[in-house]
């Protein structure tokens, strides 16, 4: 059992079975469109699809105009679900949120809110820290979940995969992410941090996955990879990481592990930024801790579906990788 989040667990020391993620270096709409492919054979129903929509002009999110892409050709009639933030910005209340929405071009299908007319609670099942989760009440509305991601750092979590984006996106913006970051009775809000805030996390996480069981599907998208979370918007750090590609699974601790396999894989000059600030942010007891609830497995076959969908390694992967150029909005 790894539980020191500082330290990066080789594949060759991992145990159990292993789980496919499929891989495009194609990152771009069609890209998308590809993988989804692979991985929405669950998708049913009413579907949520829950992505970072970003704070106003940040530079760095999935664009608004490849998702509108994406979506009119697979998910026609889903909706980009999202919460109010914890912190006071461009989307702490519902208002102010829409605001930002719009000026981030979110406006080609509906965006729920989901915390816009107050929580549920949901259980947590092995959980250590909470024993329920607080969501957005219309979270409970939908019948499917397709986790859309951009894979970047994170301030306090090291990465941000597809296990912050549910963990920290799906909490409300008052209790439940308050109950993931800040200690009872603390005047610090961010008074949680490394192991137990990944743990927090990824325990929050656990109650929307078990909510939506096999009706939930991910997709990370390497691009763009500052070691700040969109939360930043225009404040986040300069990009010095290559873009990568795109991944898809319906295992969400393969398909993290597998996208920070593959910064690791990358050279040391590649890769130096984003794995200081996932390692002195303990970001890998994300991993550790969703295998000990058994929320996936951190093995996995990575499907190249750029070349005969054949077994690559991460290595292959990232060999070649062109230096960094931001993609544009």
């Amino acid at each position: 059992m790894n539980v020191d989040g500082r330290r990066y667990v080789p594949y060759e020391e991992r145990t159990g079975n292993e789980s496919i993620v499929y891989f495009t270096r194609d990152i771009s709409p069609d890209g998308m469109k590809k993988v989804y492919d692979k991985i929405n054979g669950a998708m049913t129903g009413k579907i949520a699809v829950k992505l970072h929509t970003g704070e106003r002009n940040g530079p760095n999110i999935i664009p608004a105009k490849w998702v509108k892409s994406f979506m009119e050709a697979k998910i026609p009639d889903g909706t980009i679900v999202e919460t109010n933030t914890y912190y006071q910005g461009g989307r702490y209340t519902t208002e102010e949120h829409r605001e930002t929405l719009k000026i981030n071009g979110w406006t080609f299908c509906p965006v729920d809110i989901m915390d816009s007319e107050g929580t549920v609670l949901l259980p947590i099942k092995g959980g250590k820290w909470m024993k329920e989760m607080s969501h957005g009440s219309h979270m409970v509305n939908y019948d499917s979940l397709m986790v859309l991601t951009h894979f970047k750092g994170h301030g306090q979590g090291g990465f941000g995969g597809s296990n912050k984006n549910i963990g920290i996106g799906c909490a409300d913006g008052r209790i439940g992410k308050g109950w993931i970051h800040t200690k009872a009775g603390s005047d610090n809000m961010w008074s949680i941090l490394e192991e137990e805030l990944m743990e927090r996390i990824t325990e929050s996480t656990k109650a929307t996955i078990d909510f939506f069981g096999k009706h939930v599907t991910y997709m990370n998208v390497m691009r763009n990879m500052s070691v700040s979370c969109d939360c930043e918007g225009l404040g986040a750090a300069p990009v010095v990481t290559p873009n990568v590609g795109i991944l898809g699974s319906t295992d969400l601790l393969a398909i993290d592990q597998a996208s920070v396999d593959l910064v690791y894989a990358m050279t040391e000059e590649e890769h130096h930024d984003l794995i200081e600030r996932i390692e002195t942010r303990h970001g890998h007891r994300q991993l550790s801790y969703m295998k000990e609830l058994g929320m996936g497995n951190d093995k996995y076959i990575l499907i190249d579906l750029d070349n005969d969908e054949v077994r690559i390694c991460p290595k292959k992967a990232v060999e070649g990788l062109k230096p960094f150029k931001r993609i544009e909005i």
